[in-house]
């Protein structure tokens, strides 16, 4: 029988999780009666299923969760899948399905996640999706799909995740997307949209919005986009009279200025000398130059010095504004290499593009012969490890703080892997480079050895990463690929569990027949038991989720974005 007929003729199918086709594991229950059972969930990911999705799918009246994602599914979504009425999960992304976007999905009232990304789907969204009053996760992306973004979509007024890029959407960005009060994300990027922006400033500032472009007609004071006030008088006068006014002030400026530094000796010179420098800095706030920032740290001074690693220094930079930035500057033999210099510069282009809320944001660089370094955000909490080994931090990260830490190591890798254009492997993934601000929230940070992965490429690399949370493979194969970041995210999130490093735990794997049982025993003994059952469901789904990643045959790891729908999940 055809492994995707199966699936679906067993009603009385729990929970099944199958990451590869030589792994499948029943995670919760066994085959029984479905009358018997609440909820009923099912998870085929990643199993090179061929054939269409049946229509007598709709018989499984109590499914709650179906994620038939990473598959090769082909033909459309039958209709009836509307009346899987109690369905929250629905993940089909990443197949070869085609036709309309079937308006029976709108009959799914109680669903929180849909991704049908990845596929093929035609013609316009339909306008019945928004009377999914409780999604707040909604996926589009990668489709054939057409027409104008519906108004309707304001509707959904619990949507924190929007996703509808690389289509064929025209028209304008309904300004009823403003009233989304609780949206984070927001994809609209390759499409054929127009007209203005209809965000505002302090939107722009506390939403993550992938980028609009390519989206030719698009307008507004957003990224790198035309400014929507195109009129001639006003061209005119930024052409010819505003010039002439700005003019001989600029140029009076320029010479006292000269006169000024003429007698004043710089520590460090911020002028490039010759061919061979390369200056590019983004200015944050319009004011910040490199001269303030090598001022902030007087020259890179050791007193300012947060941290060491491999590829470089991080200083601790405040301006006079209050601003706080951490300036990772490169070793100076590494510098002088000319190959370096060129791998930095492309490097630091590939990093502008990254902007997830889980990542540590890169403001800007600086390309310099004698002086390189990268501008991120400071972390005023520090290293994860650090937090970690220090009892009296430690105790700080309560069960529902290391609970959200993992998600967001989890939420960032699945970003780096899988949305990013092309995919990028972090290849260092260690408690190390973990950062946490203030609030003790979690960032992925230290690109220092990420490498971007080509479909072309060997992928043959210099060994890399951190000793304790390589993956065991690269001790003979050196092929990196993003199931070595998935082995070390295994390592780091039992490190979170246990408080420490679970060498111990790692090395007794493999002769254990119920490793979870073991975990159990070696929760940090410095925090109280989890007592809230959210909490508890969320330890043991990350017990599960971490052996699952430490499998030592690649193939049988799952997949970064399938952990992170996994989380989604748990919201």
């Amino acid at each position: 029988m055809d492994p995707a007929s199966s699936i679906f003729r067993f009603a009385a199918l729990v929970w099944v999780v199958i990451f590869t086709c030589d792994n499948v594991a029943v995670r919760t229950g066994t085959f029984v009666t479905a009358s018997a059972l609440s909820p009923i969930e099912i998870q085929a990911y990643y199993y090179s299923f061929t054939e269409s999705i049946p229509s007598d799918i709709s018989a499984l009246s109590k499914l709650q969760l179906l994620d038939l994602s990473l598959n090769r599914l082909s033909g459309t979504i039958p209709s009836n899948i509307g009346n899987l009425r109690n369905l929250v999960h629905l993940d089909l992304g990443n197949n070869n399905l085609i036709g309309p976007i079937p308006s029976t999905l709108g009959r799914l009232t109680n669903l929180k996640c849909l991704d049908l990304s990845f596929n093929q789907f035609n013609n316009s969204i339909p306008n019945e999706l928004s009377q999914l009053t409780k999604i707040f996760h909604l996926d589009l992306s990668s489709n054939k799909l057409s027409g104008k973004i519906p108004l309707e979509v304001a509707s959904m007024k619990n949507l924190t995740w929007l996703d509808i890029s690389n289509n064929k959407t025209e028209g304008s960005i309904p300004g009823e997307l403003t009233e989304l009060s609780r949206l984070d994300c927001l994809s609209l990027s390759a499409n054929k949209l127009s007209g203005p922006v209809p965000f505002s400033n302090k939107q722009l500032s506390s939403m993550y919005i992938e980028r609009l472009s390519p989206n030719k007609g698009l307008c507004g004071n957003f990224s790198a986009l035309p400014s929507c006030d195109t009129t001639k008088p006003a061209t005119l006068f930024v052409e010819i009279f505003l010039p002439l006014a700005v003019v001989p002030p600029v140029i009076v400026l320029a010479c006292l200025l000269a006169v000024k530094r003429k007698y004043k000796k710089p520590k460090l010179k911020a002028k490039a000398t010759n061919s061979m420098d390369v200056f590019s800095i983004w200015n944050y706030d319009g004011r910040i130059v490199y001269e303030d920032l090598i001022e902030a740290t007087e020259g890179f001074d050791i007193k300012y010095c947060v941290g060491t690693g491999g590829y470089g220094s991080v200083y601790k930079a405040q301006l006079p504004n209050g601003k706080v930035f951490a300036l990772k500057k490169l070793h100076t033999s590494e510098t002088e290499e000319l190959t370096f210099i060129k791998s930095f510069r492309n490097e630091a282009q590939v990093l502008s593009q990254v902007l997830h809320r889980d990542i540590v944001k890169l403001y800007g660089f600086c390309l310099h012969r004698k002086c390189m370094f990268l501008i991120y955000e400071y972390m005023e909490g520090g290293s994860l490890f650090c937090n970690l080994h220090n009892d009296d931090e430690a105790v700080e990260l309560d069960w529902a703080q290391r609970v959200n830490i993992v998600k967001a190591i989890a939420h960032a890798l699945a970003y780096l892997h899988h949305d990013c254009s092309p995919s990028i492997i972090h290849r260092d993934i260690s408690s190390n480079n973990i950062l946490l601000n203030s609030k003790l929230e979690a960032f992925v940070a230290d690109f220092g050895t990420a490498r971007l992965l080509y479909a072309d490429s060997s992928n043959q690399t210099l060994l890399a990463g951190t000793y304790g949370y390589i993956a065991p493979e690269l001790a003979y194969t050196m092929a990196m690929t993003e199931k070595c970041d998935v082995y070390s995210f295994g390592v780091v999130t039992l490190e979170v569990l246990m408080g420490k490093h679970p060498r111990d735990l790692l090395s007794s794997l493999s002769s254990s027949s119920d490793p979870k049982s073991m975990l159990i025993d070696v929760l940090d003994q410095r925090l109280p038991p989890p007592v809230d059952q959210k909490v508890i469901q969320d330890i043991l789904l990350f017990s599960t989720i971490s052996f699952a990643c430490l499998q030592s045959n690649p193939k049988s790891r799952p997949t970064m974005q399938s952990v992170s729908q996994e989380f989604l999940i748990t919201l």
